[in-house]
């Protein structure tokens, strides 16, 4: 049984930090991509970035490149968000998910979600 549990949300002025972590259990990863994605209230859940497990290949969303950075320990089994000049748009709730993916920005190629953690930032 694979679980992913999120950790590291909270609220944080415009401009602000927060890094975000997954730690996922139950399997190996090797073959997986790992992502991050957020949904607003009243709107879809978009995606914001993701890693290929072993290879460490990145993609982001355009809305996030430059401000946020993915990166995952392997040892650890611990996938990160690391999101700097954080804007109100940014706020959400932020899912990790897990799957062997063709396309990473896709949210249906994903098998396994996180409960979410809430990101909030003020004006």
């Amino acid at each position: 049984q694979v679980q992913l549990v999120e950790s590291g949300g909270g609220l944080v002025q415009a401009g602000g930090s927060l890094r975000l972590s997954c730690t996922a259990s139950g399997r190996t990863f090797s073959r997986y991509a790992m992502g991050w994605f957020r949904q607003a209230p009243g709107k879809e859940r978009e995606f914001v970035a993701a890693i290929r497990w072993t290879a460490g290949i990145t993609d982001y969303a355009d809305s996030v490149k430059g401000r946020f950075t993915i990166s995952r320990d392997i040892v650890k089994n611990t996938l990160y968000l690391q999101m700097n000049s954080l804007k109100p748009e940014d706020t959400a709730v932020y899912y990790c998910a897990a799957g062997v993916v063709g396309n990473t920005a896709l949210v249906n190629q994903y098998t396994y979600w996180g409960q979410g953690t809430q990101v909030t930032v003020s004006s």
